[in-house]
């Protein structure tokens, strides 16, 4: 049976999408790997955000097959299933067309990293994923290809959007949000003069420092 603080959870950062700009009408989707390491949970397909309720939310197995659920899922489900299946370290997935990231992902160009933000959060560049047609795990390969032994959670899908991977899916939901905000910046910076990249050492300081210091962990910012 759905977990129902699971499913609130998924519902509500789904709905969180809309709130941050990042999708429109039915596009996207979070999900978020179950316990038992074998299933996921994920929005349903083609369902307004305003109209989401956590009772709408679909389980399905890491083939992308529905285990629970009356709805039929998110188109991107088979995606989403390759992804748990072959990162075993994930355990949230996000989808998104946020503008200025996806306008990098039609010119078939990595958000070059010249922000400490972007050395922060990411690591170094946001790469380019592989053009996948939508419907199977093509998506979920190139997703993985892609970002397998990558620094980066987020990763451009070639002529599609942004698909974001974290521990969980409040740290895929970030990463989109932080995806966009950097691709943003950069697009602006792109139209003032030539962008100079970050030193890989400081990309790599910058870094080191976000992950293991910042916040509550250790030193307070």
């Amino acid at each position: 049976m759905l977990d129902k603080n699971i499913t609130e959870k998924i519902c509500d950062l789904n709905i969180d999408l809309l709130g941050y700009g990042l999708v429109q009408w039915t596009s996207g989707n979070v999900s978020e790997r179950l316990p038992d390491r074998k299933s996921f949970v994920i929005k349903p397909s083609g369902i307004s955000y305003r109209d989401l309720k956590p009772s709408m939310m679909v389980i399905c197995d890491l083939d992308g097959r529905i285990v629970e659920g009356e709805l039929a899922p998110s188109s991107d489900a088979a995606a989403h299933a390759y992804v748990y299946k072959h990162m075993e370290h994930v355990n949230g997935v996000v989808h998104t067309h946020s503008n200025y990231a996806t306008a990098w992902a039609a010119l078939d160009q990595p958000i070059p990293c010249a922000l400490t933000a972007m050395a922060d959060e990411f690591g170094g560049d946001i790469p380019i994923g592989p053009f996948a047609l939508i419907g199977n795990d093509d998506i979920g390969k190139g997703i993985v290809e892609t970002l397998s032994g990558h620094r980066s959670p987020a990763v451009l899908m070639k002529n599609h959007g942004v698909f974001t991977i974290g521990k969980d899916a409040t740290a895929a939901v970030k990463a989109a949000v932080m995806c966009e905000d950097v691709a943003k910046t950069m697009w602006i910076a792109r139209t003032m003069g030539q962008v100079k990249r970050i030193d890989q050492k400081n990309i790599d300081l910058l870094y080191m420092r976000y992950q293991n210091v910042y916040g509550q962990k250790g030193e307070v910012l």
